[in-house]
């Protein structure tokens, strides 16, 4: 299920022994599982902060334990260590954690929502924002929202014509095209300030 170098497993080693608890484990969680937000949470554990359903991941000198609700997520993670000149730098590769392709049988708008978790939003988000699914019309037509920093910004629509239409069509031919229906003009940062096509900086 989980693969740990000896590397990875030796650096645990030595950071357990250096809290010097009897007993003291490791826990690996994967928090905000299935979204765009996915990541993994290691922390140390003593049994009394278990619950006892954690998948044990018996190592050299000590244990991980896994937290059951995401073991799913986390099947096939790779945890692996490697020195560098200034330290070293621990790595967790788990290719499930943002969730799985829900396959050519699934609905497109479960495609749709999937690609916009695991690829767009991990891009959008790094200017502050976030891209929802509203519709897919009968027609093949992919109705998004812009939020967060996105949500009044002027390169709403070079971002969706240049960036998130050719990404979904790519990779779903069906989509015949892809519309923003965000209201740009109201909220905490409008685009538009009474006068369409004026920017909200004027």
């Amino acid at each position: 299920m989980l693969t740990i170098s000896d590397t990875a497993q030796t650096h645990f080693r030595r950071l357990l022994e250096q809290q010097g608890i009897e007993g003291l484990g490791i826990r690996l969680a994967a928090v905000h599982a299935g979204t765009s937000k996915a990541d993994c949470q290691l922390e140390f554990c003593e049994s009394a902060d278990l619950s006892g359903d954690e998948f044990v991941v018996p190592c050299s000198g000590f244990s991980i334990y896994v937290d059951a609700a995401s073991l799913p997520y986390l099947e096939g993670a790779d945890l692996d260590y490697q020195g560098t000149a200034t330290g070293g730098q621990l790595t967790i590769r788990a290719p499930k954690i943002k969730g799985e392709d829900p396959g050519a049988d699934a609905s497109l708008a479960e495609r749709v929502r999937y690609l916009l978790e695991s690829e767009i939003n991990p891009q959008v988000a790094s200017h502050g924002g976030k891209v929802s699914l509203v519709d897919v019309t009968a027609e093949g037509v992919v109705l998004l929202r812009f939020g967060g920093g996105c949500h009044g910004c002027g390169m709403v629509d070079v971002t969706l014509k240049q960036g998130i239409e050719g990404t979904l069509r790519s990779k779903l031919p069906q989509i015949t095209a892809v519309r923003d229906v965000t209201d740009h003009e109201h909220g905490h940062n409008p685009y538009y300030r009474g006068q369409h096509g004026s920017s909200a900086l004027r």
